[in-house]
């Protein structure tokens, strides 16, 4: 049987049997700007191409008056885990990651007695994707009481539609404001 951490460690995400070579270039190279050439909004997207960034913006975004707030289930004790081991080619990856994110404005230091492990899946481009370990603080969470629409409700709401698209927030976790709880502290 194996532990917590060899379990999250095994994911098939790091399997390098899930993506062959091919497929994994391909995938990459259909999402470059090369790619997009043939696209008819190809110049449209040229001509606004500082909507994508290539790097984390250095601020937060701006305070719009929501907060994300984590709110614990009554009577929920500290959600604690302790870091499990990583193979050091994680660990400096995470310290770059977090240097980063620290000289942008996107994390700082905690004292909240929360705290959840930190650790690393390889992309399919070749780095690292920085993962949090939430498990405990998700069982202790109240779930949202606002439910997530049906997919075929969304789908018949998009019948007449000519126009599709798509947004991923690039570490969009870092660059929603939060509520001063402490709650989404994690180590590293």
């Amino acid at each position: 049987m194996l532990t917590e951490s060899e379990r999250v460690l095994s994911s098939s995400s790091m399997d390098e049997s899930v993506l062959d070579e091919k497929t994994r270039v391909e995938r990459y190279d259909s999402q470059s700007w090369e790619s997009l050439k043939t696209n008819p909004l190809y110049e449209d997207l040229v001509e606004f191409k500082d909507v994508f960034p290539e790097t984390v913006p250095c601020e937060l975004p701006k305070y719009k008056g929501i907060r994300h707030e984590v709110e614990l289930k009554p009577g929920s004790k500290y959600c604690v885990m302790k870091q499990w081991p990583l193979p050091r080619e994680q660990v400096l990856a995470i310290d770059k990651f977090f240097a980063d994110r620290l000289a942008a404005g996107h994390v700082r230091e905690s004292t909240s007695p929360h705290s959840s492990p930190t650790f690393c899946v390889r992309k399919v481009t070749g780095g690292w994707r920085i993962v949090h370990a939430f498990n405990k603080l998700n069982a202790a969470t109240v779930p949202a009481q606002t439910p997530i629409p049906r997919k075929d409700v969304i789908i018949d709401g998009m019948s007449k539609s000519t126009i599709f698209s798509s947004m991923d927030l690039m570490d969009g976790f870092y660059q929603n404001p939060y509520a001063g709880t402490g709650y989404t502290l994690y180590r590293s």
